[in-house]
């Protein structure tokens, strides 16, 4: 068995002439820096969970996505962090919403599957949890960047009652299978600018943003998450392969075009038990790279590149 790793920086109105040139050239380097992570965790046999989390914390310190340090604010202003892991060989995972001080959410997500007796944390609890465990604490502001700052006003100048749920979505995430052929998946994201009443999307989710199995897949979502709860987008991939024998395009887009039918757009990866990964996305683009032991290390950001 070969390794492979595949991220994704998040899915949207992610178009040429619509990218500023710094933003296109920041975007990219950091999908390489986290592939470079990832990829050497696996290239020296490490195991697949190990990868994804290098991977996502990467991510979550790049202000250029929508995780940890650069975040989407919610109407008041502050970060409100949420992110899941999971190991394909256990089914064991971890998740936490609600995040407020942790640099790395996707760290505490670790933490709550192998310290704790339970899956899912949110708000406070998760919060006290995160110090009780030693993880890196921040002030909330830490989170908030000027970038984002000028989102939120913009999206409440235009309406002072919307979120935004179709403009970009910014979720990062990783699914990697190691050379043992284990399996894994990570997800992280600060939700969408605008939030309120403790909105939660999908992403900490596990079964509809985050999910891996060694019978099947690993798979990460980025997306309009309201539509990919419903769906249950990440399990229903993995059952149509597991339980309805599909190859993983043709699962990933099956699901894909459910979400669409329910009104709702974004994108996955998919890492298979075996054979190559599939992105796919039904937004104007999503960032995303690919890393493996044959020598690949490619990023891309627009819909029309491979």
């Amino acid at each position: 068995m070969t390794w492979s790793l595949m991220i994704h920086g998040g899915a949207g109105r992610i178009e040429r002439g619509r990218t500023p040139p710094n933003v296109e050239a920041g975007t990219r380097a950091g999908l390489l820096a986290a592939l470079d992570a990832g990829a050497a965790v696996l290239a020296i046999g490490g195991a697949a969970l190990d990868a994804v989390e290098t991977a996502v914390r990467v991510l979550e310190d790049d202000p250029h996505f929508n995780a940890g340090r650069g975040a989407a604010l919610t109407r008041e202003g502050t970060a409100e962090l949420d992110a899941a892991v999971m190991d394909g060989r256990t089914r064991a995972a971890g998740a936490v919403a609600r995040v407020s001080y942790t640099r790395s959410p996707v760290a505490l997500a670790r933490a709550v599957m192998e310290r704790s007796r339970h899956v899912f944390l949110a708000g406070v609890g998760a919060d006290a949890f995160s110090r009780e465990q030693g993880l890196e604490q921040v002030e909330n502001v830490w989170f908030v960047t000027d970038a984002r700052r000028a989102n939120l006003a913009e999206l409440l100048a235009r309406n002072p009652d919307a979120y935004d749920v179709d403009m970009k979505y910014g979720t990062v995430g990783a699914v990697a299978r190691d050379a043992a052929g284990h399996l894994a998946a990570a997800t992280s994201t600060g939700g969408v600018t605008g939030k309120c009443w403790g909105r939660i999307g999908d992403s900490p989710v596990i079964g509809a943003g985050t999910w891996a199995d060694d019978r099947s897949c690993a798979v990460s979502c980025t997306g309009a998450g309201e539509f990919f709860l419903r769906a249950g987008v990440a399990h229903e991939i993995e059952a149509r392969l597991r339980l309805a024998g599909h190859v993983p395009a043709e699962a990933v887009a099956a699901v894909l075009e459910e979400v669409r039918a329910l009104g709702g757009t974004g994108g996955v990866i998919a890492m298979p038990a075996s054979g190559p990964p599939v992105w796919r996305f039904t937004t104007p683009g999503m960032s995303r790279g690919l890393a493996d032991a044959d020598g690949t290390r490619r990023v891309a950001l627009f819909g029309d590149e491979e």
